[in-house]
């Protein structure tokens, strides 16, 4: 059972943490066009920037598991805060799915702030204080 426990969190990891890290790449080719969509949605567009560092940085360090509990609550607040602000067309049922979305991935980031990275993690060699 330890197995499966030990590498499904890893698992894990690496699911919830792909979709940011896609995504973060995507916006760097993309990145006029994301640029005027956050600003067609009033969001400044200078933010891109830091958006894109939030979430290539913030999901390699939910893939090797490092400073995970704090990272998972930054990325659960990014994404509630996305859904919040990209997505609350709920007349559109592709923007409600969206909206969801991101409210069941932040919930899966609060996951990993309730139980950490597990076993196989930067954070589980690191000294405990």
């Amino acid at each position: 059972m330890n197995f499966i426990q030990n590498y499904s969190s890893l698992a894990g990891r690496l699911l919830i943490a792909t979709i940011f890290l896609m995504a973060g790449i995507s916006k760097i080719g993309g990145y006029e066009g994301t640029q005027g969509y956050m600003e067609a949605m009033g969001v400044p567009g200078g933010l891109l920037p830091l958006v894109i560092v939030t979430e290539v940085v913030g999901a390699l360090a939910i893939i090797i598991g490092y400073k995970t509990r704090l990272v998972a609550f930054g990325l659960a607040g990014f994404s509630i805060i996305s859904a919040v602000l990209f997505h609350l067309n709920f007349s559109d049922q592709m923007q409600s799915i969206l909206f969801m979305k991101n409210f069941a991935i932040a919930g899966g980031f609060l996951f990993l702030v309730a139980n950490g990275a597990g076993l196989v993690s930067v954070d589980n060699g690191m000294p405990k204080k």
